[in-house]
């Protein structure tokens, strides 16, 4: 009986053991499997495509002769021009055009008079390309007598330059998408740069000034990070160095809700009338469109400029979050005014622009087909001569999706276990059948000998 039951024993250790074997093969041949072989470039996004062939465009021909860009509701892109001849140059590229009475030089200068007036908080100016016009948005705040003196300000300019009036009030919007904490307020990290040392987390800059330490925590246990360098206002943009010296796992990912995140290929200038999200920790995930370039915000602070105007909304508690597009980095969100259950104006810090002045890269994905890595830097822009079939703004998407791991802090040692990309479990399981192989192998053998050897003493005795 007790024979038998050894036989039992060892053949259920070799058949755990061959599974085994099957098992850690598979995990290790999957992990291999889904890690990038080659390193293509970031992949372009269909508006990314069409605002570089009007970017192009407008660079190749010149301030003078055109007035900006936008992509049309069939996803082409259209390029406002001054006259005839450069609508002919534009139509033989391939883009639309569009005769409007006032170039660029002309819009230009309009925003530089209306700098020069005597500032009035709780405005806000823009260059809408669609309508040729600058856009002066006045809020609540602003009083009659202030009003009428910005009015006869446009005036003086020309009928190209538009008043109206919004409701609500231009506000900077604490907080975002992942929360962070400090004795000065609670402010969102919008996405994770890196200078190839230290990593970094680039959010709003009137989230609060040099010095200000941060946490994942109310209580002020979990520290995140100290804030190194800071620009508001004029700009909008603040860094904020972790406290481990790097972002750790799923640094290339932003939240969105419901554990879900959007991997981030690289950074871009956005088009007008391009789709955009916006992710906040008061609102959620939100969509709209880019409806102004180049916006100067009056804020109660002080005076922003060179922002992105959106009628995305957002409400307190959003600021510091990221905006983005099909994966790719755009902005983060600086301050507007309305909320989301009307509807408002949300004006955004362009990316691009910040990680020039600060001197840091994008943690890109690699898994969306980005080339860099977590650490790499951002993808080379695509040629503006390049070709996509057209889409529909409305068709855009946030990007694709991934889990949020583990937030401020990094992944968990379970869940870094359990991710399929990591070969470590794979080889471990392998490495513990092969003991249990060779174990049984030799429990059999030295059973065999003892038997051998109680046998002929038995015989020869």
């Amino acid at each position: 009986m007790r024979h038998a039951r050894r036989q039992v024993v060892r053949r259920v250790t070799r058949l755990a053991a061959v599974g085994g074997l099957l098992l850690g093969g598979t995990m290790v041949t999957r992990a291999v499997a889904s890690e990038p072989a080659h390193a293509p470039s970031a992949p372009r996004t269909y508006a990314q495509s069409a605002a570089e062939t009007g970017a192009g465009l407008v660079s190749r021909l010149g301030t003078s002769r055109t007035a900006g860009t936008w992509i049309g509701s069939d996803g082409k892109p259209v390029v406002a021009v001054t006259d005839e001849d450069t609508a002919a140059a534009v139509r033989g590229a391939g883009a639309e055009a569009k005769v409007v009475s006032h170039s660029m030089n002309e819009l230009k200068s309009a925003t530089a008079a209306l700098r020069s007036a005597p500032r009035v908080p709780g405005t806000a100016w823009s260059l809408d390309y669609r309508t040729n016009q600058v856009v002066v948005q006045g809020d609540s705040t602003v009083s009659a007598s202030d009003w009428s003196r910005m009015t006869g300000v446009a005036d003086d300019i020309g009928t190209f330059v538009r008043m109206q009036r919004t409701k609500g009030t231009f506000t900077t919007r604490i907080n975002g998408a992942q929360p962070i904490l400090s004795t000065g307020g609670r402010c969102s990290a919008g996405f994770n740069v890196t200078n190839g040392q230290s990593d970094f987390i680039l959010t709003a800059g009137h989230c609060g000034p040099n010095g200000s330490v941060w946490f994942a925590d109310n209580q002020a246990r979990q520290q995140v990070g100290t804030t190194v360098n800071q620009s508001f206002p004029t700009n909008d943009w603040s860094l904020v160095q972790y406290a481990s010296g790097k972002a750790g796992e799923g640094a290339d990912v932003v939240a969105v809700g419901n554990g879900r995140g959007v991997r981030i290929t690289g950074a871009a200038d956005p088009a007008v009338g391009q789709r955009v999200f916006r992710s906040g920790s008061t609102t959620g995930l939100r969509d709209g469109q880019v409806t102004g370039l180049d916006a100067t915000v009056n804020y109660p602070e002080g005076t922003v400029t060179g922002l992105i105007e959106t009628n995305v909304c957002a409400e307190s508690g959003d600021s510091g979050g990221p905006m983005f597009s099909e994966g790719v980095a755009l902005g983060v969100t600086s301050g507007g005014s309305g909320d989301c259950t009307a509807g408002g104006t949300t004006f955004f810090q362009p990316v691009t622009k910040a990680l020039s002045a600060l001197g840091v890269q994008l943690i890109v994905s690699t898994q969306a087909g980005s080339g860099t890595g977590q650490s790499g830097a951002p993808s080379a822009a695509p040629s503006a001569g390049g070709s996509q079939s057209a889409v529909a703004p409305g068709a855009a998407s946030p990007g694709s999706s991934a889990p949020i791991t583990g937030g401020t802090q990094g992944a968990t040692l379970l869940a870094r276990l359990a991710d399929p990309r990591n070969v470590g479990p794979g080889l471990l399981i392998i490495a513990g059948s092969l003991v249990a192989l060779v174990a049984a192998r030799y429990i059999r053998a030295e059973q065999d000998r003892k038997a051998y050897r109680r046998y002929y003493s038995a015989t020869w005795g």
